[in-house]
């Protein structure tokens, strides 16, 4: 990880928005309108996906894909003008929060203004014509970092995002990317602001060793936490997923999820989160109510970042489309839901939660997931009971009334053991100094 990384990032709760599908008009007002809502879930950074120009060559869907950047330097003319953006830029600072763009480096589309001035700046397939490395991403073209003339635009091109007021950058596909062009970027937005907020899209490890096997730049979680401050978890996703599929056990993900604790760096920030735009809303995997309350609690107690996809707290359980115009659907908005989301957010900026000794496991060869922060004299404890299983558990804490800061309901500890409830149990503890 970057050395400087500030660990608070562990308190922040993340907002995605696709300015396209958000709004009646899918336009930079709508998400202004919105702000004040959007603050109010404690959400700290909003991300907002590509609001660059779409190319128009060999395009997906009727809009195209906003991955298949046209110009890096523009607005897409669909969300309004510069001037609007910056309105955004500042309302949303005016309102205490940052914000974040996406940034897609690995590639443009074919017929991009860097395809049409700077050609050199493309990597070449065998046949000497341009290409990309992935095969069925038909849309795009791939860039070539063996040119450091490259380097120095898109550089340029991030200090130019910095400068109008952007907090920081969500990087697509980051591991496709050369590690020392990421260093250098690093090094020199920090010299306009040393507070960037950096977010690298991780890759699944398969996806990893692929690119590797056919020669090309593929970079480890361990090598992105070099020049990131935030890596998503995608190294345990797989599982993750695979505990609803039924492939795996609720222990084989967490036990995963552990192992992350002793391989990176002691101040690493990982981007947890249920859903993406490139993974399944978790309505559609977590179907019933009080199940899907839980895992959003323990969302919101693991240890990193906390990522909202804007839908999900309508529990929307369709993946808008990225290509052609597919609004949230918010008629799923329910206000206990919504009230859980601020609570957790609360709780979240805790300072144990991103200072504190985390530790985590599965209880008693049962669904539930039991997590802990340990700082000094104070302990977290946060207990989820994701099967919604019965019974007991053993629970090594002293006898005693404690108080869940969920709800306000006494949770009783009783010969070392707790009765499980359908519901988020977090409490606290206090020991003698």
């Amino acid at each position: 990880m970057a050395s400087n990384t500030n660990v608070s990032l562990r308190n922040v709760v993340m907002y995605c928005v696709y300015v396209r599908n958000h709004g009646v008009n899918g336009n930079f007002k709508d998400v202004e309108e919105d702000l004040e809502r959007i603050k109010c879930l404690g959400t700290d950074i909003i991300w907002f996906m590509p609001i660059h120009p779409i190319g128009t060559k060999n395009r997906k869907g009727n809009l195209g894909c906003p991955y298949a950047i046209k110009d890096y330097r523009e607005i897409n003319p669909e969300y309004g003008t510069l001037e609007d953006f910056k309105r955004l830029l500042n309302k949303i600072h005016s309102l205490g929060m940052k914000s974040i763009i996406d940034v897609v480096y690995n590639h443009t589309s074919p017929d991009s203004t860097l395809v049409e001035n700077h050609k050199s700046f493309f990597y070449k397939k065998a046949d000497g014509n341009l290409g990309n490395k992935v095969g069925d991403w038909s849309d795009i073209v791939d860039l070539d970092y063996n040119n450091k003339d490259l380097w120095d635009y898109q550089i340029e091109t991030l200090k130019y995002w910095i400068t109008l007021g952007v907090d920081g950058f969500r990087c697509d596909v980051a591991s496709l990317v050369p590690l020392g062009f990421w260093l250098s970027a690093r090094e020199e937005v920090a010299k306009i602001n040393k507070n960037t907020i950096w977010l690298s899209e991780s890759v699944d490890p398969s996806f990893l060793l692929s690119m590797r096997k056919n020669g090309f730049v593929g970079l480890s979680d361990s090598e992105i936490y070099q020049a990131f401050d935030i890596a998503y978890d995608y190294d345990v996703n797989k599982e993750y997923l695979g505990y609803f599929s039924g492939q795996n056990s609720l222990k084989e993900y967490i036990d995963r999820v552990s192992i992350q604790e002793s391989i990176y760096p002691d101040n690493y920030v990982k981007l947890r989160f249920l859903e993406n735009h490139d993974q399944p809303r978790a309505k559609s995997l977590i179907h019933d109510e009080e199940t899907l309350k839980i895992w959003t609690g323990f969302l919101y107690f693991q240890k990193g970042c906390t990522l909202l996809y804007a839908g999900q707290e309508a529990q929307a359980v369709t993946t808008p489309s990225l290509f052609d115009t597919d609004k949230i659907n918010w008629d799923g908005i329910k206000e206990d839901f919504v009230e859980l989301l601020k609570t957790l957010g609360v709780i979240k900026k805790k300072e144990i939660m991103a200072k504190g000794y985390y530790e985590i496991c599965t209880c008693d060869d049962k669904d539930v997931i039991l997590a802990s922060y340990l700082m000094k004299n104070k302990k977290l404890i946060g207990i989820f009971n994701v099967g919604k299983e019965q019974g007991e558990i053993n629970l090594d804490v002293a006898d005693g009334e404690y108080i869940n800061i969920i709800d306000g309901t006494l949770v009783e500890v009783m010969q070392g053991k707790l009765s499980l409830k359908n519901k988020i149990i977090i409490f606290e503890i206090q020991f003698d100094k």
